[in-house]
């Protein structure tokens, strides 16, 4: 598997220190929530969850990837739940989480992208939140990582319109110098969505 081997590595590809603009949106939970960290990878951001107090459910696709994530969230010294699945093809659960956290999970092309986001809409309660950082298209100039194809990235138009009738918190797109291990360093092109499950 591609990613199995892409993590089959001493470090942290992507780092141990949470994202930053996932950081900044701590202000909007509360300990004791139920989140779900959508293709959490090496367990950087649910980790990161867990030590604010949350009820963390990781998932990622690449049980090498889970593993240091396991490893790290025993070194921080907290608890979560993992499960090691492929989620084009995952249950995804109606109405169990208070929050959904998805962190530059552009491995999916269209057809795979509309899964993801119509599965982390049901799972989301009413009233509860997803929280999401991209790139977009932009980033193949800077090409500082992410997806090698603009059709994996996001657009405004383009969120807006996976997130019709929701309430939309937060939507910004900016150029920031990022560094989140190897595979995320230098000047990217992002998007932040912030948005609210009609209640």
């Amino acid at each position: 598997m591609m990613w199995d081997e892409r993590y089959d590595v001493p470090e942290f590809i992507f780092g141990t220190e949470p994202n930053v603009f996932l950081t900044q949106q701590a202000y909007r939970l509360t300990p004791g929530q139920r989140v779900l960290a959508v293709a959490d990878g090496e367990g950087r951001n649910g980790v990161w969850l867990a030590q604010q107090g949350l009820s963390v459910l990781s998932v990622e696709g690449s049980g090498v990837a889970q593993a240091k994530a396991k490893k790290l969230a025993q070194e921080r010294g907290v608890s979560l739940d993992f499960e090691c699945a492929d989620l084009l093809q995952w249950q995804w659960d109606e109405a169990r989480f208070d929050a959904v956290v998805a962190i530059f999970i552009q491995f999916a092309a269209p057809a795979g992208r509309k899964i993801l986001f119509d599965g982390m809409k049901a799972a989301l309660k009413p009233g509860g939140l997803l929280l999401l950082q991209g790139y977009t298209p932009r980033q193949l100039e800077f090409k500082t990582g992410g997806p090698s194809s603009a059709e994996n990235m996001y657009t405004e138009a383009m969120l807006r319109e996976l997130l019709a009738g929701w309430e939309i918190v937060q939507l910004h797109e900016h150029d920031e110098h990022i560094s989140e291990g190897a595979h995320h360093h230098g000047m990217s092109a992002l998007i932040d969505v912030v948005a609210r499950k009609p209640g």
